[in-house]
């Protein structure tokens, strides 16, 4: 007998439960960090600046229960905000569904486990910077958040391993402190 297809492929994002919708998240932080917009071109210019809540090491927010309190511009994701939102990351889960592309092979309830996100170099894990640290936004544009990634497979997968784009020079210490 075959398994049933998982719900994502199965119901629309309108119809889908609490727990099925936050699932969809694949953790990588990226919709936390700050965007610009241009005024000019309408442009969004991505930056590596992180959402004061975001633990950037583990890529999941500190106080997600109180987050739109805490920050009043946090944006809550629903199906039809989805539609709606030209910001978020082309590897996003919510995105991906919507559009009908299915979760990629990183995303934890496509692997099993909640690190392949990190593992593959998707989430923003040791390229993000804590807001309260660093200064102008304009100084931190950056493309990367905005682009789809090229993640890193592992070789035990079966498929080639593809090699990041980018090398991590230093990061900063995580203390464990919220």
């Amino acid at each position: 007998m075959r398994a049933p297809a998982p719900f994502w492929k199965t119901k629309p994002l309108e119809e889908m439960t609490t727990v099925e919708w936050e699932s969809l998240c694949d953790g990588c932080g990226r919709c936390c960090l700050h965007k610009l917009r241009d005024e000019d071109t309408d442009e969004i210019l991505h930056t590596n600046v992180a959402c004061r809540l975001l633990d950037t090491n583990s890529c999941g927010c500190a106080d997600y229960p109180r987050r739109q309190t805490k920050v009043p511009d946090c944006v809550q994701l629903t199906p039809a905000a989805v539609h709606e939102i030209d910001w978020l990351p082309p590897s996003c889960g919510y995105r991906r569904v919507a559009e009908g592309r299915g979760l990629a092979w990183w995303h934890p309830l496509v692997s099993g486990r909640p690190d392949t996100v990190h593992e593959a170099g998707v989430s923003v894990r040791g390229r993000a910077i804590d807001e309260r640290k660093a200064g102008p936004l304009e100084d931190h544009v950056v493309e990367w958040p905005g682009r789809a990634p090229r993640p890193v497979r592992p070789a035990s997968s079966g498929a080639p391993a593809v090699q990041p784009r980018f090398t991590i020079v230093a990061s900063g210490s995580n203390s464990g402190k919220r």
